[in-house]
């Protein structure tokens, strides 16, 4: 039996990189529609990249304390996310 890589068309694969209020930083990598970011307090964050009909991306992030971000980006390189507090996050997929 032949296996084959699955390969999800319905994220965004590449490197990401997230600022937010006073200079905090998220990043790390993603491929399909699973992506792991670092922050540098060391944290891990989870999340998913979701191609919505207009073809643009939700993204949803969640670490291992609970706490979340979530936004959209319009399919190009930039990203605009929000935090449980309503804090902007601001960031690009390269």
């Amino acid at each position: 039996m032949i296996y084959r890589r699955r390969r999800n068309a319905g994220g965004a694969a590449g490197f990401y990189r997230l600022t937010g209020k006073g200079n905090q930083t998220v990043f790390g990598a993603g491929d399909g529609d699973f992506i792991r970011l670092h922050d540098e307090h060391g944290n891990q964050w989870f999340g998913s990249a979701e191609r919505q009909s207009d073809n643009s991306l939700r993204f949803r992030f969640k670490d291992s304390s609970g706490k979340t971000i979530s936004g959209i980006s319009d399919g190009n390189a930039v990203v605009l996310l929000r935090d449980e507090k309503g804090n902007s996050w601001r960031g690009y997929i390269d």
